[in-house]
């Protein structure tokens, strides 16, 4: 048994976590939702800010938007962007199941084209969380630091790649494009950020006063 094993036996049997799981494994998807420990500390930010409005970029089979929304505030909603159908519905699905469908909305189609409509609507979010295709990090970036306000965490999942960002030499567009996310995260002059090697990097930050 390794530590991430060890940790994992320690939760409590979530079922509609476990259907939730099941279902991406019935409709032959990866498992590529976010692990438990992370699930339950998305839970936890959105609860201890007290936020209201939330965003993800990128729902896949719903995972993360059902423990994003299980932390909001009363009243709070979860706006969550996927570009292929047959995720939103799966993910619709389980949000149904998880009895949070009054708190998630699904946006259907292009990330960048979703997060321009939001930004131009004068949208802001009180936690963005962002785990979605790895060339576009940096834009997802400038989008959820335009729709912040002092305050806002922001929350990004697989930010080392499977190690791929250490190789300097990689010139593949995701390792190219999540290290300038990591190198802007870290220095943006907005940004109290860091960085977990938990599980395949997980960089967390607040936008400063």
């Amino acid at each position: 048994m390794n530590r991430a094993e060890y940790i994992e036996r320690l939760f409590p049997a979530d079922p509609i976590l476990c259907q939730t799981v099941e279902s991406i494994s019935q409709a032959g998807l990866p498992a590529m939702s976010v692990k438990p420990e992370l699930g339950k500390l998305l839970t936890i930010f959105v609860a201890a800010t007290g936020a209201k409005r939330v965003l993800e970029i990128g729902t896949y089979g719903g995972y993360s938007a059902i423990c994003l929304a299980r932390g909001l505030a009363p009243g709070g909603r979860v706006t969550t962007l996927e570009v292929r159908e047959e995720h939103a519905r799966l993910a619709e699905a389980n949000i149904a199941k998880a009895g949070l469908t009054s708190q998630v909305e699904i946006l259907l189609g292009d990330a960048l084209t979703s997060l321009q409509s939001l930004a131009d609507g004068g949208s802001t979010f009180d936690v963005v969380f962002i785990d979605a295709d790895k060339p576009n990090y940096p834009q997802y970036l400038d989008y959820a630091l335009s729709m912040s306000v002092p305050g806002t965490i922001l929350i990004a999942d697989n930010v080392l790649l499977r190690d791929r960002v250490l190789d300097e030499s990689s010139q593949s567009p995701s390792p190219v494009a999540v290290r300038a996310f990591n190198e802007t995260w870290m220095a943006h002059p907005r940004l109290d950020a860091t960085i977990l090697s938990a599980h395949d990097g997980f960089a967390i930050a607040r936008v400063r006063q």
